[in-house]
Parts: C-alpha cells; sequence; structure tokens
C-alpha cells in the first residue's frame, strides 16, 4: 500500500520541534512508519510505502507555498507551479484538470488543500487529533492514529444499502474517521476543516442544453489518448533483479514464480471492448510504448498483453477468440495465462489486510494469476462500464429533459429480450413514477423496505432493469441481515430523509455516480488484495479528465443498445484503429456467475468453517445459522444473490485480518495505539434500550 499522510494543527507551536511529528500519549514523537518527508512542522506532510522517484514531486514558490504530487500526472513542474499561484487565492479546480490519477496537495500559509478525484478511486480521510485535523488517503493510519473502533452501523450500511450514499454517508469502517465524498477537496486552516465542492452542480430549474454527440465522443477520445500517453511518456521501471537461476526454469518462469512483473508496460487483453481499446492505443501511440529490450522477454518494445483463459467455467470462447485475433497487432505479444479450480472465486480465501473491505476480496487470487504474467506498469479496463453505460435510472433523466423519443430503442430492446409486448409500457410506467419521485420519498420507500424485509425483485434483464428504475435498493445481501441491523439502518435513512437537500438531482445521474464510487472504492481494495510487488496498476477510465468528458456525453447517445462499443470503436477509428474483428463489443453473457457458483460450490466446506463462529454475528449483523444455511443453499444451486454472499464474505474476512494484524502505521505510540484495540465485543442492538 501507498498513501500519504498529514496533518493541520491549531497553532504552530503544537507539532514537534524540529520533528516533524506530534506529541503522543506519553511525550514521544509521531510519525508514520516507512515515510518520506515531504514537509515539515507546524504542518506536516508524509509519503508512506513504496512511492517511486518520479511518482512523487514538490514544487516550491517559497518557504510558505508549495504543492505537492503523489502520482502520475501530467503536468510539467512549471505547470504545477502556476497552478499553485492560482491556488493561492482558493481555486482549486485547476489542480484536478491534469491528465493522470494523482492526489494534489497545496500549501499556502496555514492553509492546507488536498484535492481528491472525481471517482473515489483516490479517497481524502480525515479526523479530528491532537487538537487539529490529521488527513491521509488510506483510512487504517488514520484509525491506528486515533484508536478508532469499528463503526458498527457503516458496516451494516455497507451490506443493508451498499449503493446508497445516504446509508454510507462520509463515514468509514472505522468510528471518527471520515471521507470526502467524490469530487471534493478538504481545506484545513489552522486545523479547522472545510469541505468544499470543485465541480459545477447542474440545475433541474432548465433542461440542459443538447450536447453535440461527434464533440462529446471526440473528447473522450482526446481524453482517452491524453491518459495513455501521460502513462507511457513516464519512466520506465524495471522490478528488483533477478537473484538468479532456477534449475529448470526459464527467466520468465523464475519471474512469475518470485512473484515479479515484467518489466516495461503491458495491457489487460480480454477481447471486451475497454481493455481492448486500451491496448490498442497504447500499442499504436509514438514511442516504445512495450516492455525494455534486453530483460529477458524476447519481446522487444512490443505491448506486453495478457490474457485470463479460465478453464474450469466455459462460455467466453467468443472473446477469447476476438482478443487472439486482436493480438495479431505486430506491437502487442500476447500471454494467455490459464487458470483452473484453484483460480475460482473463494479458492483462496488467504491474502492482506486492505484499507477498507470489498466484494473482490473472494477474487483477489483470481485477479493475482493474471497479474503476476503482466508488467511493471499494467493498464486495465476497471471503470468503463460505469463512466460509459446509461444506467437503467438514467430512462427517467430523459422524461425529466421531456426527452420521450429517445426511450424507443432501448425499451425495444428490453422487449426483445424479455419476449414480451408488455414490457414497453412496464418500463415506460416506471422511468415515469422515479422521475416524478422526490429524493426524500426515494429514501423513505428503501427505509420501509428494509423494516419490512422486503427483498424480492422482478427477474431476468428486464426485471433488473425495472428494480434499478428507483433512487435507492436493497443491496444483495441484506436479505440476510439481523432484523436489528436493518431497523438500525432504516432509522439512518429516515433521518437522513428528513434532512435532506439533494431533492434537485436528477435520478439516473445520482445513481451513475454512486455505482462509479462504490467500484472505484472495490477497484482500490482489489489493487490492494492482488498487489505484486514493483507492479503499477492503471484505470485509465477513472481518471478525471476521462471522467469529465464521459460526464459530457448526451443522454440520448448513452442509453442506446450498445452505446459503450460504439464509442469505444469511435475512439479507435479517430486514433488510426480499423481492422477490429467481427463481433467486436458484443455484449458478455460470459461466466462471471458461473464462476462464482463454481467457485462457491467448491469452497463451500471451508466458508462453512468461516461462518462456524463469525465475527459479524458478533458485532450483531447476521446469525451464523442464516450465513451456513444460504452457503449451503447457493452451492447446491438455489437462485440466491451470489452478490451478497460475497459481501458477507468478504466483510468477515476483513474483520479477521483487521483484528489478526500486529503493530500499527505510526512510531512513537504505545502499543495500544491502533485501530481497534479491543476487538469486536458481542453487542446488543444501538436500537435496544440500554445497550
Amino acid at each position: 500500500m501507498r498513501w500519504l499522510v498529514g496533518w493541520s494543527s491549531t497553532a504552530a507551536g503544537a507539532a514537534g520541534i524540529g520533528s516533524a511529528g506530534a506529541v503522543g500519549y506519553d511525550g514521544e514523537t509521531v510519525h508514520p512508519v516507512g515515510s518520506q518527508l515531504l514537509w515539515g512542522d507546524p504542518d506536516p506532510l508524509w509519503a508512506v510505502g513504496d512511492w517511486r522517484p518520479d511518482e512523487v514531486r514538490v514544487v516550491h514558490a517559497d518557504a510558505q507555498h508549495r504543492i505537492a504530487v503523489l502520482g502520475i500526472c501530467g503536468a510539467t513542474d512549471e505547470e504545477l507551479r502556476r497552478g499553485l499561484f492560482t491556488a493561492r487565492g482558493g481555486a482549486v479546480r485547476h489542480l484536478t484538470t491534469w491528465p493522470g490519477s494523482y492526489t494534489a496537495v497545496v500549501q499556502a500559509g496555514r492553509r492546507i488543500t488536498v484535492c481528491g478525484d472525481l471517482a473515489g478511486a483516490r479517497p481524502v480521510f480525515y479526523t479530528p487529533w491532537a487538537g487539529g485535523t490529521a488527513y491521509a488517503t488510506a483510512a487504517l493510519p488514520l484509525a491506528d492514529l486515533v484508536e478508532a473502533n469499528l463503526d458498527f452501523t457503516h458496516l451494516a450500511a455497507l451490506l443493508a444499502a451498499p449503493d446508497v450514499p445516504a446509508a454510507l454517508r462520509d463515514t468509514t469502517p472505522y468510528d471518527g474517521v471520515r471521507r470526502i465524498p467524490p469530487g471534493h477537496a478538504l481545506v484545513l486552516r489552522a486545523g479547522a476543516r472545510e469541505i468544499a465542492g470543485y465541480e459545477p452542480v447542474a440545475s433541474l430549474a432548465v433542461a440542459a442544453p443538447p450536447a453535440d454527440p461527434d464533440r462529446a465522443v471526440d473528447a473522450v477520445r482526446d481524453a482517452l489518448v491524453e491518459a495513455v500517453r501521460t502513462r507511457l511518456a513516464a519512466p520506465r521501471h524495471v522490478p528488483d533483479l533477478d537473484p538468479g537461476p532456477v534449475p529448470g526454469m526459464g527467466p520468465a518462469e523464475r519471474r512469475a514464480a518470485r512473484g515479479m512483473p515484467v518489466p516495461g508496460i503491458g495491457a489487460d487483453l480480454s477481447g471486451g471492448p475497454a481493455s481492448g481499446t486500451l491496448a490498442l492505443l497504447a500499442a499504436g501511440l509514438p514511442g516504445r510504448p512495450g516492455t525494455l529490450l534486453g530483460h529477458g522477454t524476447g519481446a522487444g518494445e512490443r505491448l506486453l498483453a495478457v490474457t485470463f483463459n479460465d478453464l474450469a467455467v466455459t462460455g467466453r470462447e467468443a472473446e477469447l477468440e476476438r482478443a487472439g485475433v486482436l493480438a495479431a497487432n505486430p506491437r502487442l505479444h500476447h500471454v494467455v495465462v490459464t487458470g483452473a479450480e484453484e483460480t475460482l472465486p473463494y479458492a483462496d480465501l488467504d491474502g492482506p489486510l486492505t484499507d477498507e473491505p470489498g466484494p473482490s476480496l473472494v477474487v483477489a487470487a483470481r485477479h493475482r494469476a493474471r497479474l503476476a504474467a503482466g508488467s511493471a506498469d499494467h493498464f486495465t479496463g476497471h471503470g468503463a462500464r460505469q463512466v460509459l453505460d446509461a444506467h437503467p435510472a438514467r430512462l427517467a433523466d430523459l422524461l425529466v429533459d421531456r426527452r420521450r423519443r429517445h426511450l424507443v430503442r432501448p425499451v425495444a430492446a428490453l422487449a426483445r429480450a424479455d419476449g414480451s409486448v408488455l414490457v414497453p409500457a412496464r418500463v415506460y410506467s416506471a422511468a415515469r413514477r422515479l422521475a416524478r419521485t422526490p429524493y426524500r420519498a426515494g429514501l423513505e420507500v428503501l427505509a420501509e423496505r428494509l423494516m419490512r424485509r422486503r427483498f424480492d425483485e422482478p427477474k431476468g434483464a428486464v426485471g433488473a432493469s425495472l428494480a434499478a428504475l428507483a433512487w435507492a435498493r436493497p443491496g444483495p445481501a441484506a436479505r440476510w441481515l439481523t432484523g436489528e441491523a436493518l431497523a438500525e439502518v432504516s432509522v439512518l435513512l429516515q433521518a437522513e430523509a428528513d434532512r435532506s437537500g439533494t431533492g434537485a438531482q436528477r435520478p439516473g445521474d445520482y445513481r451513475a455516480r454512486a455505482a462509479l464510487a462504490r467500484h472505484a472504492a472495490d477497484l482500490r481494495v482489489l489493487e490492494q488484495a492482488a498487489e505484486i510487488r514493483s507492479q503499477r496498476l492503471h484505470a485509465p477510465y477513472l481518471d478525471n479528465q476521462v471522467v469529465r468528458a464521459c460526464r459530457d456525453l448526451p443522454e440520448a447517445l448513452r442509453v442506446q443498445p450498445g452505446a459503450r462499443a460504439a464509442i469505444l470503436r469511435t475512439v479507435l477509428e479517430g486514433a488510426g484503429v480499423t481492422d477490429l474483428p467481427a463481433g467486436w463489443g458484443a455484449p458478455s453473457h460470459a461466466s462471471t456467475a458461473a464462476a462464482a457458483r463454481a467457485g462457491l460450490r467448491a469452497a463451500a466446506d471451508p466458508l462453512l468453517d468461516l461462518f462456524a463462529t463469525p465475527l459479524l454475528a458478533d458485532a450483531g449483523l447476521v446469525e451464523a445459522r442464516v450465513v451456513r444455511k444460504a452457503v449451503r443453499s447457493a452451492a447446491a444451486g438455489e437462485p440466491l444473490p451470489l452478490d451478497g454472499l460475497a459481501d458477507l464474505v468478504s466483510l468477515e474476512l476483513w474483520l479477521r485480518r483487521l483484528l489478526s494484524r500486529r503493530g500499527t502505521c505510526w512510531t512513537g505510540t504505545p502499543t495500544r495505539s491502533r485501530a481497534v484495540p479491543s476487538g469486536i465485543q458481542p453487542r446488543r442492538s444501538a436500537l435496544t434500550p440500554g445497550a
């Protein structure tokens, strides 16, 4: 893991004098383990972890004004200096418009500004501490610093309503540690804090002016090309030197066995449009896009393209064939990684502790097997679906803007998939009802559903679209929570509805942003859980400028069937790539659910052992017998929501890893200075009198 951490104190003399630390409980100086100091007292900032030299840049204007940028940023030092001068007046949006994925921190006197990103892949957290405010790009260091206990209400909301921002609010799994929302910046002035949004908010007073589809797609192309070019322009990195030969193994086999990536740049090549677009863009841009010549790959400067072939589950044959056709490009070096039962979900439940829990913990070993054959800098297509596709609730946005005719094609596609002539009327009625439902009423409906345990939803593609035509809906794991946990989240939602001030949002845009934030948070968990030493995963679709360009796509274009593939095809054509294989961009009905069910069936016994005495039961969130029954039923083939079981298993795994860890993120602290110092105590419901 890599993060930055610092704090802003109430007075210039509050921190340790000359030590860039702070005074702990017993008078000792506190500073993070394994850190490099970027600037010192009175408001110090550290970079922690295995940052590369080119990933950490600090530009000074004078002793009181400086900017630190951590990550991949396409701005030159002169552009950073100009951005610092502009930020001295309080403006921050321009700090988020450079290509790449990074976190910017500006110090102007005693004012500290920390910018989060638009997607949520680079979050910022904060907590009150020592009379001021500590902040970081990871929650666990702050939890260690303040000895935070678990926030059980947040954990209940993660299971009951993970896609509802009103349920999760700005909380984290650690009590007292908060996160700033995507699209916001944390502003600290001598310890006092303010959360400021830097993106303009659209109003419903008038409909948005119609956007030109061609210009919008051109903007997406330009943003994606610039995002890829920024990564290609960064210095090449060679992992630690190979320690020597192993009998019977070649260099590539030794590297994979020791968990070392291939030097240079590579990309996923699944056969789908998202990863294929990045691979072809990276291979086609001028320069030397790929692996380093003379480092044992035999690929020269070709881009390393990695395809995962799951031998345990069928259904992806067409995608694999398309990946093979794409890999015939002479600038690609194709590697196929095969996996059998040992790479199924749930097959390997051991792994590192991540900053937060996420459903990707159950598939981390599966991804690690693919990434071990990847490059030191590896492109992934994560986030393309969330930034380009139309959430079903966007149909209601079209009705809000009085653009009914644009509903014809998506509704007709659903009717063909279902084979019923009643589909158009049902979908139009649901979209119209959502367009006329206030946000507050949507939260109240969800609170009522949780309280009364109403989780049944229509089946099939049409059923999923109808269920998504709502402001908020229960999570797939909600059906297995205790009544007390559901009631706690229900009361929380009622309180949020009473003080809600976000009723002017478009429901489709609101749901799409929430889905993007959840996906970005889970991708961050996956990066930490499947991390390969010396490797960096790049998700250009989640860069600020790419997200902005995708948000400017017209709703009428988004909702059309096959819109994502058509947009990415246009992006490639604009970059000079035209020879795509037949069927490229076809929707995949492949094997994600089949792999999850096969993995669940194969790992049923270890999962039953995991929930013999679960920590989730001690926390009052589930009953062990209920979860064990659900695992047996799902393994037997009953149609239960597998996503919900993944949520339960991943949260239980995360709790066990958190409580079994040793040490802390800080030196100079007593041994008690760590998150959840007393473990999980069996608790009564927060709603029970006397609890």
